[in-house]
């Protein structure tokens, strides 16, 4: 088999095999880029008094348990805290997804909402299927991703590359 017809012919066959996950990567890639423009995706932030926070963690988590849609009852329903100094908020995110967003000053919750984002990028990264499916089915994928674009370039150059050669051997013989 000559090598232009071996390169079509794992170009058109990686090209199928990646077809819905590069599709899925790139629908949600746009969705994670855009998320701060819509707030259905990411609740936009607040602004609090003081830029800095001087209340403590157990007011940080009082005000955590006083939202009912996180369902934070210990920090084992914290996923994380964001501290935004700039901005005078901390950023509390519940195991659930829902995110609250408190006053660093005294601790006044200023905004509750769901935030989708984290399931967009767990669809991007593949763990929303399975915690290691990033490794055993977007590893693959960007590997035959790099083995389209090295076998596409070549498809692209070889027209070129021939019209070149024929080009030179032509200015020999005169």
């Amino acid at each position: 088999m000559k090598f232009s017809s071996f390169n079509r012919t794992t170009h058109k066959w990686a090209s199928i095999i990646i077809a819905l996950p590069l599709l899925l990567v790139i629908i949600t890639g746009i969705l994670l880029l855009v998320r701060k423009e819509f707030a259905a995706l990411q609740p936009p932030s607040q602004k609090g008094i003081a830029t800095i926070p001087s209340i403590g963690f157990e007011q940080i988590l009082s005000a955590a348990k006083s939202v009912k849609e996180a369902e934070v009852h210990s920090w084992e329903d914290v996923d994380r805290l964001d501290v935004r100094p700039s901005k005078g908020i901390i950023k509390i995110r519940a195991n659930n997804s829902w995110e609250i967003q408190i006053d660093g000053q005294n601790a006044q919750v200023l905004q509750v909402a769901y935030r989708r984002s984290e399931w967009i990028e767990s669809l991007h990264d593949a763990t929303y299927f399975q915690d290691s499916a990033n490794l055993w089915l977007m590893l693959p994928v960007g590997i035959a991703l790099l083995l389209l674009w090295l076998t596409g370039l070549y498809l692209f150059c070889v027209p070129y590359v021939k019209k070149w050669q024929r080009k030179k051997n032509k200015q020999w013989y005169y």
